[in-house]
């Protein structure tokens, strides 16, 4: 009880100090690099570059860093440029980029050199000299193979390692120096958004929480067809994850400039979803960004504008007035944001703690990488946790729950007392002795190619696994075949087995998460109804369209497309008005509809008919 009271404590302490600014929701602050940073030794560069920010958006904080690839900013600068920012009643914390050099590869410090270990220290000691919290920019991890770390790291794997080596070097090299120097200062780890790969190089999301004073969030999802592959709903979930860590103590999202030639609406979208997640602080990153991404139309109004979207590219694009009369014109990227977060702002304040649905990620574990983004994606709200949620009616478990040596305990106690577990075809493979103690369900390397699902519909040729079981042990809910109608074969898309007083069910997986967009919608359907039994609101609707779930009775509904989708939002049956927060709408029930398969008893649920604009949300309150 006082492990929870102090949590509540530290939120409510967090949600005081980040709401008293320009904003009712959240505190929105601007990071700025040690390029910058060095250049405001001149107050004219430092003035009008400020200005640029400053006239479009409204900013509460600055974090200033001290050092990037080897450029460590003079004292005099830093103060200069704090007195700047202070005496405009921005407050300023600061910042630190552990890198060498960006360009080669991100290229990071040597942390078992005594060269290298010895600059790390005399960074963090130079910022808390000057800063009273400071955070720790995407790098503070290795990807260093010199001799002396190969030599250092023996016969353990480079996760372990790592993992061990940075846990060390943030107590001995940033932490506790930094206090030494400076013991009132606060010291907050950034991780970015490919949290399924951290222990590879060094981030540990067990230790790294409680020994620094606050984490933030890498939000940035930027274009999801590049580099990382990162999907949109990424923005949401890694701020729920990260707050289940160590609640009470993630202080923010971190959005950049990524994305943007998709269109503004990208770069808005990132903003509003940290926001939806109910994170109380959004870093822009960075300064440079925000003076030099110029707006461009052609580039940047997409061709879904004009229909009443959430983010309206020529509203955003007229004149601001100032506060003392001054008319400016937007410019930069900076308008965008003050544009989507004064937006959000008008209700976010207004939502409870997000809810979802539990999923199981041990630490430090891999397997169905990122899954939960893609399944973000198709209308099922994450709430991925580090411990097994022991409360919930249905558990959903991936690839990752195979790190867990007593994983089938947990399974078997859940399914005893009741409950479901929601099982990928990938943790079957993985495990499948274990699984076979519930259930003699395997799944080998065979493959199937499908696109026919019966009367669920059709879809374009998807690679699946094949699930296989034995007949009358498990029973297929969902099916798919080559064709499945008038076809010689067919395998599970969603397949049930009864356990105690449970049901163990297998999802399949196709081999291209990506191909889960193109499941027909009355599959997508089958997998929300399966894994919705805590939650009393899901939708019913294509891919690409998310929920956002809260205790207060509030909830979300987001349409990721780049068209107008028409969606059915289901509901307990006590749930009998849906009223648009923004508006005053009201969304009334539908008539019931008697079930087509007569042998299943029609749910007890109300459904309510909603038109979503292209890349647009809407907030509801149940009655």
């Amino acid at each position: 009880m006082k492990k929870t009271l102090l949590t509540i404590l530290a939120g409510l302490l967090m949600a005081t100090t980040a709401f008293s600014g320009n904003y009712k929701s959240f505190k929105v602050s601007v990071y700025t690099r040690a390029y910058e940073v060095e250049k405001m030794k001149d107050l004219h560069w430092l003035d009008s570059t400020w200005t640029i920010i400053s006239n479009q958006l409204k900013v509460d904080k600055i974090y200033l860093e001290t050092h990037r690839d080897l450029l460590i900013v003079p004292s005099e600068t830093l103060e200069q440029a704090k007195k700047y920012f202070q005496d405009k009643g921005i407050e300023v914390g600061g910042g630190i980029t552990y890198t060498i050099n960006e360009s080669n590869s991100f290229e990071t410090f040597c942390y078992s050199d005594p060269e290298h270990r010895k600059i790390v220290q005399e960074i963090a000691e130079h910022t808390a000299r000057h800063f009273d919290d400071f955070i720790l920019d995407d790098f503070f991890f290795t990807s260093c193979k010199s001799d002396i770390e190969i030599k250092a790291k023996g016969n353990q794997s480079w996760s372990d390692y790592r993992i061990k080596l940075m846990t060390q070097a943030g107590q001995d090299l940033v932490i506790k120096p930094s206090k030494k120097i400076n013991p009132n200062v606060k010291i907050i780890i950034k991780y970015p958004n490919w949290y399924d790969h951290f222990q590879g190089l060094g981030f540990n999301l067990d230790t790294g929480p409680k020994i620094f004073d606050g984490i933030w969030s890498g939000t940035e999802t930027r274009d999801p067809s590049t580099a990382q592959h990162l999907q949109n709903y990424l923005s949401y979930n890694i701020v729920r994850y990260f707050d289940n860590l160590r609640p009470g103590f993630n202080l923010g999202g971190w959005v950049d400039s990524g994305g943007s030639n998709m269109g503004m609406d990208r770069y808005a979208e990132q903003l509003w979803l940290s926001m939806f997640a109910k994170a109380p602080e959004i870093a822009l990153f960075a300064y440079n960004q925000l003076i030099g991404v110029q707006l461009r139309p052609e580039v940047h109004r997409t061709p879904w504008q004009g229909q009443g979207t959430s983010f309206d590219y020529d509203e955003m694009m007229k004149p601001i007035t100032l506060s003392h009369g001054q008319t400016v014109l937007p410019t930069t990227m900076a308008r965008v944001a003050g544009v989507a977060l004064e937006s959000v702002d008008q209700f976010v304040h207004k939502l409870g703690q997000p809810i979802g649905i539990k999923s199981y990620k041990p630490y430090h574990s891999s397997g169905d990488d990122f899954l939960q983004n893609y399944l973000g994606m198709i209308g099922l709200p994450m709430d991925m946790v580090p411990e097994f949620p022991t409360d919930q009616q249905v558990v959903l478990l991936t690839e990752q729950a195979k790190f867990d040596p007593n994983i089938m305990d947990k399974i078997k106690q859940q399914l005893q007392k009741g409950g479901d577990v929601v099982v990928t075809s990938s943790l079957v493979k993985a495990i499948p002795e274990k699984i076979a103690d519930i259930a003699e369900i395997r799944v080998t390397d065979l493959k199937a190619i499908v696109n026919d699902y019966g009367q669920a519909g059709t879809s374009k040729d998807i690679l699946i696994p094949q699930v296989r079981y034995y007949t009358n042990d498990a029973w297929e809910v969902v099916s798919a075949g080559r064709p499945l109608s008038k076809g010689v074969s067919g395998f599970p898309m969603l397949l049930r087995a009864g356990y105690s007083k449970g049901n163990l069910y297998v999802m399949t997986i196709p081999d291209d998460f990506g191909n889960l967009y193109d499941l027909p919608q009355t599959v997508l359907n089958s997998f929300r109804q399966t894994l919705s039994k805590d939650l009393d609101v899901r939708i019913e609707a294509p891919s690409k369209v998310g929920l956002f779930l809260y205790d207060n009775h509030t909830f979300i509904v987001e349409n990721f497309l780049d068209e107008a989708v028409t969606i059915q939002i289901v509901t307990h049956e006590d749930i009998t008005v849906l009223k648009d927060m923004l508006t005053g709408a009201v969304l009334e029930k539908l008539p019931q509809v008697t079930p087509v398969n007569r042998r299943r008893q029609p749910e007890k649920v109300n459904r309510f008919r909603l038109t979503l604009m292209p890349h647009s949300y809407k907030v509801f309150e149940k009655k």
